[in-house]
């Protein structure tokens, strides 16, 4: 997608080559790892994915403890008895599974726990972004972080410590950097 918006970019100038357009650039890893309440918050996202990650792994022995024993066992069990234990062993791997999406899935509560917390802190560096695009009329920003379609960018055109400033924060609080 970022390509693609790159590529627009490039094309729209090319065509219009009557008017100069304004580009600049953020870095917006850098700008959520200088506001405290993301940190904060991705704290206590990782805490509950972790807690979460154990519960799974502890039934997930527990399965293979029973599969285990079955398998020693199988031999000496009757046929009622075994057709049980699968039976056993199948409904404890769907209720991990269902654990496992109700947790980790696409609307789980892992889900939900970044929209309730992160959602919020990205929309408003979103929204400072678009307000400095417009009060210094840039026509772009593209944001350099985790992306290689930004092949080269001049520091003098980086606005992450405006749009930190814009939210209030001190540039440099954290241990982030604007690279």
């Amino acid at each position: 997608m970022k390509k693609y918006l790159l590529v627009f970019a490039v094309l729209l100038g090319s065509i219009s080559g009557v008017s100069a357009q304004r580009f600049a650039y953020v870095n917006t890893d850098y700008i959520l790892a200088n506001i405290p309440a993301f940190d904060e918050a991705q704290q206590k996202i990782d805490k509950m994915s972790e807690t979460w990650g154990a519960e799974i792994a502890k039934k997930q022995k527990e399965i293979e403890d029973l599969y285990r024993k079955f398998q020693n066992e199988q031999y000496l069990l009757t046929e009622e008895v075994k057709k049980q234990r699968i039976q056993e062993i199948e409904s404890k791997e769907r209720g991990l599974k269902d654990y496992q999406k109700e947790k980790f899935g696409y609307e789980g509560e892992l889900f939900q726990q970044r929209q309730e917390l992160i959602k919020p802190i990205q929309d408003d560096v979103f929204a400072a972004i678009e307000r400095l695009a417009k009060e210094r009329g840039y026509d772009f920003i593209f944001d350099k972080s985790n992306s290689t379609t930004v092949l080269f960018a001049d520091p003098k055109n980086d606005r992450s410590d405006d749009i930190l400033r814009m939210l209030g924060i001190t540039p440099g609080q954290s241990t982030g950097t604007s690279n």
